[in-house]
């Protein structure tokens, strides 16, 4: 009943800006945080950046100053805007979005299909 649509991904030299979109379809009462992951090749997810309801924001200290997180809680979407990209930014990224679903007022964790950002010159 929920789903979470990403686009953006693509190939973007070092140095470059990508900005990634997600939004959150379905029978939703409810968007709690949204965040966006990142799984390199060979390594664990990990949080990028988080933002809560109210727009308090979290990021990983290896994305700070280059990467900013922003959500309209109107459309359910949140974004990924990211500057200065490097090779080790490389991975899949995934939206995830905590939902209260309407139908059932049970929370879930919903997660995006990912997409791909390659840095490479």
């Amino acid at each position: 009943q929920v789903q979470l649509v990403e686009s953006g991904g693509g190939v973007v030299q070092p140095g470059g800006s990508l900005r990634l979109s997600c939004a959150a379809s379905g029978t939703i009462f409810r968007v709690n945080a949204m965040g966006w992951y990142r799984q390199a090749p060979g390594k664990q997810r990990e949080l990028v950046a988080s933002i809560t309801s109210a727009g308090s924001t979290n990021y990983a200290d290896s994305v700070k100053g280059r990467f900013t997180i922003s959500r309209d809680n109107a459309k359910n979407t949140v974004w990924l805007q990211m500057h200065s990209l490097a090779p080790e930014d490389t991975a899949v990224y995934y939206c995830n979005a905590g939902v209260v679903v309407s139908t059932t007022y049970t929370y879930l964790e919903q997660w995006g299909q990912g997409t791909r950002v390659t840095v490479s010159s």
